[in-house]
């Protein structure tokens, strides 16, 4: 409540300084919310104009706004919308160059088989999979806030896309189909594919106009994990099929993961020989070397590319062996050279794809700007998370024109970019060279490749993702909360299947949210003797607490989910409910303090919004307290929830001198005003003077009082009075509590002075 030493109140230039201001001086007075406004507050606001009139107000506004347009605020629009025209010319091509271009060679060179393998996830041909790891990668270098982000194919959409396509195309029950009839089914299914990603790119030019970057706050870290690690069990599964030579149907809708793990043990029996023997001599290639890029990523001088390694020897060996005549080894056959004709996806086939085309893009956004905040902070820069959604959005729209299927940021190429020296967007570009060269050149080595190989590469993709369990313990360790929206979340996607997991954990997430904010205790506050602080009395033993004052903060939001509790809160501690007598007493509060509660203070600075129900209970709370006898006082109100409040009727009730700026200048003023209620009712001092001697009573049926029981001498005679007057009596808890706030007032009294006090002049 003091004034800083040597502070001095700022001035306009100009004008001086008001000394009659409190805070002008070391001492000052306690500050009502009223008076605030008059010494610090803004100028009036305009009053609200009715609606028949703002209309024509606005349509002034964007006139005005629209003649305002100029080259330089089109040039900042331009530079807000395309990123490279800020990171091009602050290029250190010495430093980046190189680095850029091995990282995204690197990167391409994943994306080669990566990408035919998640196109097979995806039930599209492979050479679609080489689409979408060109044209998305192209879009977001432009687009795109995250320098070290790489995009493309990703495991989780494309296993969500997949589900998808499956379900709305499936294949015939005779699965010998004839050569025709395949591309015909293999048009339709990349057909759906593509309406997919145009109708998630939609949504995410949708959320864009809207401002909705904020959306991905509500996807938080556990949800993504859990979803991640569970879809990487149910790519593991659908490609058992593959790893074993089974010819099956994907299994779609909830619990489709049992349902192919039952599959294929009823039809392992037939598997193929070939196909198994290729799956397990790839993954004891893959999986080692991938061990060996993680654990020695600093001393290698390059990571080794196993993909690239394992898709050359598997096609050498195929195409020497004839793996694919003499023992029917399933191979990606011909990859048509050069790019499809750009071609719009189907309309008609967007409102069967709408449903699947939002979790798409909520999953696509959330794990694109997580994965873009995350390198943002560890190298210093910041994003934008509203431009990430016009980036994504315009890159799954556009390259739906081209065929390609929905894609995101990627969680194994972008530390894969980073640990090979990507510093900028320009590694993207890089990377779309290498595709470009498959897709125009390369493509004919890859005939023999066995789609075995691809499936063995998808399921090593997924090591990142199986490794993010290990984060379970210090989860438990850190938020048992967290940890059980983890676990919810991953069985959610693992029983039922990654869409319904996924708004499973999203609803549970937020209902823990909910339950916390209704579990949230509310503090009783004591005074740090010698300080202004006041602090939870369950924190300390040593606070101080004023006889007839109860401070309380309530450090939660006040709405209809909390009102409930706010009021049984509020009846315990200040003893408004129907039996008084049998209310406990608040928490904290010493025995010495038996006065009832005359002043009470409410923190509302923890509270961060209140709805009309909350508000209409605070005012209720004031006519309790009034008819009870209770002074309340609010403090430190944030101006939406004061608002708030002055439209449910609180000014009604209680005056502007009892809202206060903080709860030091309410405590002031509460201390004052009991002070000079004690003072009224004129107190006595602590310790009282020696009573006299009681006079003897008389009964009501006249003669001597009878004496007490065993007050008789021995033979029946009187035994003598104690001589008890000279003693002082026991204070009475009443009187303690008195004597005790003397002792606040005093303290108090000293520290507002401290400052006050001229300093000692010299002899």
């Amino acid at each position: 409540m003091s004034g800083l030493p040597g502070a001095s109140p700022c001035s306009a230039p100009g004008e001086a300084a008001d000394v009659k201001s409190p805070l002008a001086t070391g001492l000052r007075e306690p500050l009502t919310e009223a008076r605030f406004q008059q010494l610090f507050g803004v100028a009036e606001q305009e009053p609200e104009l009715p609606a028949e009139r703002r209309v024509p107000q606005l349509c002034g506004l964007w006139r005005r706004r629209a003649r305002a347009c100029s080259w330089p605020g089109a040039w900042r629009l331009l530079l807000a919308r395309l990123p490279p025209l800020r990171w091009l010319p602050r290029y250190r091509w010495r430093a980046w160059l190189l680095g850029d271009a091995v990282a995204g060679v690197t990167v391409g060179v994943v994306h080669v088989p990566q990408g035919m393998a998640f196109a097979l996830l995806t039930s599209v041909p492979p050479v679609f999979g080489l689409y979408t790891s060109f044209f998305p990668v192209l879009i977001y270098s432009l687009l795109g806030t995250g320098r070290h982000l790489s995009t493309g194919t990703f495991a989780v959409l494309s296993l969500m896309t997949g589900s998808a396509v499956e379900r709305l195309v499936p294949e015939p029950l005779a699965r010998n189909l004839s050569g025709i009839e395949r591309e015909k089914l293999d048009a339709q299914r990349v057909g759906v594919a593509a309406a997919l990603a145009f109708g998630s790119g939609a949504l995410m030019l949708g959320m864009f106009a809207l401002r909705l970057g904020a959306l991905s706050t509500f996807l938080s870290e556990p949800v993504v994990k859990a979803l991640t690690s569970g879809a990487a069990l149910h790519v593991l599964v659908s490609q058992l099929p593959s790893l074993l030579g089974l010819s099956l149907p994907r299994q779609t809708g909830c619990f489709s993961l049992f349902k192919t793990l039952a599959a294929v043990v009823t039809a392992l029996p037939r598997g193929s020989p070939a196909e198994l023997t290729i799956s397990a001599l790839s993954l004891a290639l893959l999986v080692p070397v991938k061990e060996l890029n993680v654990r020695f990523r600093d001393r290698l001088p390059a990571r080794i590319p196993g993909e690239v390694v394992m898709v050359l020897l598997a096609s050498v060996l195929c195409f020497t062996s004839s793996l694919d005549t003499r023992y029917n080894v399933q191979i990606v056959g011909l990859l048509p050279g050069g790019f499809p004709q750009p071609l719009l996806p189907s309309l008609a086939e967007l409102p069967r794809v709408l449903a699947d085309s939002l979790p798409i893009a909520l999953v696509t956004f959330a794990v694109s700007a997580s994965l873009a905040s995350i390198y943002a902070d560890k190298y210093s820069y910041s994003i934008d998370p509203n431009q990430e959604l016009l980036a994504h959005g315009v890159s799954n729209l556009i390259s739906s024109l081209f065929s390609c299927f929905p894609n995101s940021a990627t969680l194994a190429t972008t530390s894969l970019l980073v640990d090979a020296g990507g510093n900028t967007q320009l590694a993207g570009l890089f990377s779309c060279t290498v595709v470009l060269s498959v897709l125009l050149w390369l493509g004919p080595f890859f005939y023999y490749l066995p789609k075995a190989v691809l499936a063995c590469i998808n399921i090593s993709s997924m090591r990142q993702m199986f490794f993010q369990m290990q984060e379970l313990p210090q989860l438990w360790h850190i938020s048992r909360a967290d940890f059980a929206v983890w676990m919810v979340t991953w069985v959610a996607v693992v029983t039922l299947n990654v869409d319904l997991g996924l708004a499973v954990g999203v609803v549970f997430s937020l209902m823990m949210v909910v339950c916390r904010t209704q579990r949230v205790k509310c503090l009783a506050l004591g005074l740090a003797e010698g300080t202004e602080l006041y602090r939870p009395l369950r924190g300390s033993r040593k606070l101080l607490q004023v006889p007839g004052l109860c401070v309380l903060s309530y450090p939660t939001p006040l709405y209809f989910g909390t009102r409930g509790q706010f009021r049984r809160v509020l009846e315990r501690h200040l003893g408004l409910g129907g039996d008084k007598e049998r209310a406990p007493k608040p928490d904290g509060l010493p025995d010495t303090v038996g006065e009832p509660v005359r002043v009470v203070i409410l923190d509302f600075s923890g509270v961060t919004f209140a709805d009309a129900a909350g508000a209409r209970e605070v005012a209720q709370l004031a006519s309790r307290c009034q008819d009870g006898g209770i002074h309340l006082l609010l403090a430190q109100c944030n101006a939406s929830v004061l608002e708030t409040l002055t439209r449910a009727g609180l000014l009604d009730r209680v005056t502007p001198d009892q809202l206060f700026v903080s709860v030091q200048d309410a405590a002031a003023h509460a201390m004052a005003r009991l002070h000079e209620r004690h003072q009224q009712e004129r107190l006595s001092p602590c310790v009282h003077q020696p009573r006299p001697a009681p006079e003897p009573r008389v009964p009501l049926g006249g003669g001597p009082e009878p004496a007490p029981s065993g007050s008789r001498a021995q033979g029946g005679e009187r035994a003598p009075e104690l001589h008890t007057a000279e003693l002082p009596r026991p204070l009475s808890p009443r009187r303690r509590g008195q004597c005790f706030l003397f002792r606040v007032l005093e303290s108090s009294r000293a520290l507002w002075h401290l400052e006050s006090d001229p300093p000692s002049s010299g002899p």
